[in-house]
């Protein structure tokens, strides 16, 4: 497993991501402390179809409720 600085990982995210996605694992450390470790995501990571995000949506939606909040409401609620 490779072993990289904070900043070595900021510089060259893009190399050691391709790295990643051949397989390797890489820790990355701040002052020679491991405090990350990159590595390949798991099969979960499949794309869902458009017919399976929209399922997974109305389900999502089935179980929350805005209990009559209105969207303007929520909006002047997150500029508090």
């Amino acid at each position: 497993m490779k072993t990289v600085g904070a900043y070595e990982a900021k510089t060259h995210l893009t190399q050691l991501l391709e790295r990643v996605a051949r397989g390797e694992r890489v820790t990355i450390t701040k002052h020679g402390v491991p405090v990350a470790t990159l590595q390949p995501a798991g099969p979960s990571t499949r794309k869902m179809t458009a017919r399976e995000a929209i399922d997974e949506l109305k389900d999502f939606r089935r179980g929350h409720r805005l209990d009559g909040l209105t969207i303007r409401e929520m909006i002047e609620e997150g500029r508090r």
